[in-house]
């Protein structure tokens, strides 16, 4: 983030940590003698700090120490079940009222509410430092969105279809990228995902509501959702990227979870027991190569989701093969030995990425 640059509120956040951070090392310097700032230093250091935070404040009111941060905690909280307060709200509103009007008055209310509740979150935001109220707005606007494409389907009887799931799926995105809104991106994801399986689903013939009982139909979302953000940039959308890689994991590895116990679900015209080995032996590929991958380009998330998985591989299998056979203090002795195992191969891999001294870490 350079002097000129206006950060994300997540960036800013960020920074206010750090100059705490700093603070505190410094202060722990001091006292042991290893660094000592002169009195102008100091004061240098902190009028520079200080207006920062203030410039940081003004735009985003971000938390500058631990006691506010603990109350943001609370408040978005509250922001989140005052969302589903007011979306239940409105949807017993309608429920209540709605025989009331004609088809034309329906119609005019469920267009003008949607456009309205959209306003007024673009309106709330541009007065809002806080954040909180526009993704409560945002929450609002919708959960009104979804309820009112539904019962303008119902109005115009037109049957039940996928198709729904693009304008939900599109409102969700356009609400969070423009409040900054992590839970509207899964929302909006969720919906990509079972789009895109009900449409391979009938590309092979199968009915939109029963796709998911194919579970290899969720392997082509799980590409797109993983490589998403290595093809858009998400640098001003803090935690966007690891929440595209995790579902886009999540996408293709419980498939692989549930083929590997169930051959049935495949399309695979094999024997049950070659689809359920091949899919076992994937998984075990897919979550190493994962951990790799992850390790390799500083992603956590992907470290994390793929090491959860690989456990869950391993361990399904080991109870497959010896659970009814084994003594249960073996089997539980073999789990915790193989957790040992683990973590002796992760360190090892934790070493070989740890930067040398004096190089950066990528």
């Amino acid at each position: 983030m350079t002097e000129t640059a206006v950060p994300s509120r997540a960036e800013a956040q960020q920074r206010a940590d750090d100059i705490r951070t700093f603070r505190d090392e410094l202060a722990r310097l001091t006292d042991a003698g290893v660094l000592r700032l002169g009195a102008e230093q100091q004061a240098a250091v902190r009028t520079y700090h200080e207006r920062l935070l203030a410039e940081f404040a003004s735009l985003f009111d971000v938390d500058r120490d631990s006691r506010a941060k603990q109350l943001s905690l609370g408040m978005r909280v509250a922001s989140f079940l005052g969302a589903l307060a007011l979306a239940a709200s409105v949807f017993f509103l309608f429920y209540q009222f709605w025989g009331h009007f004609g088809e034309s008055a329906q119609v005019a209310i469920l267009i003008a509410s949607s456009l309205a509740s959209f306003g007024l979150t673009l309106w709330i935001q541009g007065r809002d430092a806080t954040g909180y109220f526009t993704k409560l707005a945002a929450l609002v606007a919708f959960a009104s969105f979804v309820l009112n494409i539904s019962m303008l389907g119902q109005i115009f009887n037109i049957a039940p279809s996928d198709n729904a799931l693009l304008p939900w799926a599109a409102m969700a995105f356009l609400l969070a990228y423009t409040c900054d809104l992590r839970l509207l991106l899964v929302a909006g994801i969720c919906c990509v995902i079972a789009w895109v399986q009900a449409r391979v689903g009938t590309w092979n013939g199968i009915y939109w509501l029963h796709a998911g009982e194919r579970p290899e139909n969720f392997f082509p979302v799980a590409a797109l959702l993983f490589a998403f953000p290595l093809l858009v940039a998400h640098r001003r959308f803090s935690g966007f990227a690891p929440l595209y890689r995790i579902f886009g994991l999540l996408c293709l590895f419980v498939p692989m979870l549930v083929l590997s116990h169930w051959a049935h679900g495949s399309y695979f015209d094999a024997a049950p027991r070659t689809i359920q080995s091949t899919y076992q032996v994937a998984g075990f590929v897919a979550s190493a190569l994962v951990i790799w991958l992850g390790a390799r380009r500083g992603w956590p998330e992907t470290v994390n989701t793929g090491i959860v998985f690989f456990v869950i591989f391993l361990y399904t299998k080991f109870y497959e093969w010896w659970w009814e056979i084994m003594p249960k203090y073996l089997f539980f002795l073999v789990i915790g030995l193989t957790a040992v195992l683990i973590l002796l191969i992760l360190n090892r891999l934790r070493q070989t990425f740890r930067p040398a001294t004096g190089e950066q870490a990528p």
